[in-house]
């Protein structure tokens, strides 16, 4: 059986996407295409667990993988080396303080490819929803120089990473430590892998997810902003 894919416009409701259990299996989780990111729709998709993933020059392609990567933050394992890295000082961290030019780091193209998924237009979509405090950025300094960082989407206890970055060793992952440290019950990774197996997260069934989301993204916390308190020992 052939399914076809649910096509969405920009006058779509923002809500109008088909329940999850109707991504498709090949590629795994792909689930509606078109439509905008518009705020309404961005926050609507991912109170579902649904998240926009394309190239330049494609559609809006929305996906909710089964699996699903996610990382508990009490079970985010921080390695020796990283540890040490951390208790040296050397790399300080803060929240908000620099959301565009993280996201602008995040969206320069990668060693091994000359090519960004973060184009402008979701760039653009993201600040949006950080001037309306739904998108969060956590930044890791070295020198007075911004080394490392990442963002997402927060939704009451709950962390939708969207990407990272890295200039100096560790400097991502002290950021994730910071994210972990700051209340949220649910990270989101989005995609498996086995990096982030490294670091604590787990293939989570979709309706797990799904009902992780039901429970914490109600919650109307809202994690501080500003320069983050030292590691603990």
């Amino acid at each position: 059986m052939i399914l076809r894919l649910l096509e969405m416009s920009e006058r779509s409701p923002p809500d109008a996407f088909p329940d999850v259990e109707e991504a498709l299996r090949e590629p795994n989780g792909l689930l509606a295409i078109g439509g905008d990111l518009s705020a309404e729709r961005l926050l609507c998709a991912y109170r579902r667990g649904i998240f926009p993933w394309f190239s330049e020059g494609q559609p809006v392609l929305w996906w909710a993988p089964d699996p699903r990567a996610a990382l508990l933050p009490e079970n985010l394992h921080v390695s020796r080396s990283l540890r040490k890295t951390l208790r040296r000082g050397r790399i300080t961290l803060s929240a908000d303080i620099a959301f565009s030019r993280v996201i602008r780091q995040c969206a320069m193209p990668r060693a091994a490819s000359r090519e960004t998924w973060i184009t402008g237009t979701m760039i653009e979509a993201y600040r949006r929803l950080h001037a309306l405090g739904f998108a969060k950025s956590i930044e890791a300094w070295q020198d007075g120089e911004l080394v490392g960082g990442l963002y997402g989407v927060t939704l009451g206890r709950v962390f939708f990473g969207e990407s990272m970055f890295s200039l100096v060793p560790d400097a991502s992952k002290a950021a994730l430590v910071g994210l972990a440290g700051l209340g949220y019950e649910l990270i989101d990774c989005q995609i498996p892998s086995s990096h982030l197996t490294t670091l604590g997260a787990v293939d989570m069934p979709r309706r797990v997810f799904n009902a992780h989301l039901e429970r914490w993204c109600v919650s109307d916390f809202r994690a501080p902003s500003g320069v983050l308190p030292p590691f603990a020992t």
